[in-house]
Order: C-alpha cells, then structure tokens, then sequence
C-alpha cells in the first residue's frame, strides 16, 4: 500500500502467486509423465529400461506390458490435456493477468480501477468513478463450513456508488487476516469520508 496526504494506492496481485507458480509446474510435469508412458506404450518399450535399480526389485515384473491401444492413447490425450492447461497457467502468469491497482485520488476526485487483462486492444481495463458517486464502505461477512476447521468466518469490503453498484475492494482468494480486511475498510473509509455499513 502506499499512502500520501491526498493519494491512496492499493497494488492489486494478479496471477504471479505462489500457488499459481506450483500447480503450473506440477501440471507440466504431470503432463510430461503422462506422455512419455504414451510414447514408451507406442514404441513398445519396457516402462524401466532406464534404471537397473528399480528393474530389480523383487515386486517388479521383468516387462510389464502396456498395449499402446487403449491405455497408452488414453494418456497420451491426458498429457495433451494437462500440457495445453500448464501452458495456459503459464502465459498468465507470464502476462500477470488481473494484476493492478485500486487507487483514491483526492486531488482528481476520482477513484480509479486499474486491471491487466490478456494481450489485445483491451489488454488494460480501466474503471473510474467520482468521489462524490461513493456513498458508503460496506462490509459483508461470510460464513463457510469446514470439515475440518468447522464455521469459518471471512469478509468482503465492497465500495458502494450511485451508478456501479458495489465493487469489491478485496477478494477472498486474497487470503488476508479479519484484521487486515478492517483495517482496509477502515482506512478506505476515513479517506473517502464516508460511513461504514454491514452488507
């Protein structure tokens, strides 16, 4: 976040997240798994010619056959699969897509939403509203049931204006504290010079 006296700027994370980042590289490897037994299955080749060690182990057949039809095929569309969705995580994460800015400007009087989106003529989508359109700071609790952890609870601050509605100032998958989702709204808030309210 950064702050001065008549500007606010909240960095918005887009695509580059950790979690972004393994599941890419999980999914490639997986896929790249799936179409060497393909391959291996098509050229009718032993599954661990590669390593003695492995071939000796007791529980381990001498050859295992796997026919290229239906079993070898049918990993070989799932890797197509998994490489065509790893290289999709990758080319966002690549872009940064969905990252930008929210920022409350005091001096133009406007409230700007900056996104990047996929390459193209709209590659950045830009909203700007009017300070004098925000009428409140709104806070909605959300109550979500766990197997594990039981009722959790998590917030959502939206903004709300006399044209769009309420806009959402944070996101769940954001994965901040309660504590960081009020102090937002409560920063937001005394800022703009408008009440909080419960959604």
């Amino acid at each position: 976040m950064c702050r001065s006296e008549n500007r606010l700027i909240y960095p918005i994370t887009g695509s580059r997240k950790r979690s972004n980042l393994f599941w890419a590289f999980i999914i490639l490897l997986g896929s790249l798994g799936l179409l060497s037994v393909a391959v291996l299955s098509y050229l009718g080749m032993d599954f661990f010619f590669l390593s003695k060690e492995i071939s000796d182990l007791p529980f381990i057949p001498d050859y295992i056959d796997f026919p290229f039809i239906p079993q070898g095929a049918t990993m070989g569309f799932y890797g197509l699969g998994g490489l065509l969705i790893s290289f999709y995580l990758w080319w966002i994460i690549l872009w940064n897509v969905g990252s930008g800015y929210d920022m409350f400007d005091k001096k133009e009087t406007k409230v700007r939403f900056f996104r990047r989106g996929f390459p193209g003529k709209n590659r950045h989508i830009i909203l700007e509203i009017p300070m004098e359109e925000v009428l409140s700071i709104r806070l909605k609790i959300i109550k979500e049931e766990s197997f594990l952890n039981g009722i959790l609870l998590n917030a959502i601050v939206y903004m709300e204006t006399i044209e769009d509605g309420f806009i959402p100032l944070t996101r769940i998958e954001d994965d901040l504290l309660p504590i960081q989702i009020a102090e937002k709204a409560a920063e937001v808030s005394k800022f703009l010079d408008v009440p909080i309210l419960y959604l």
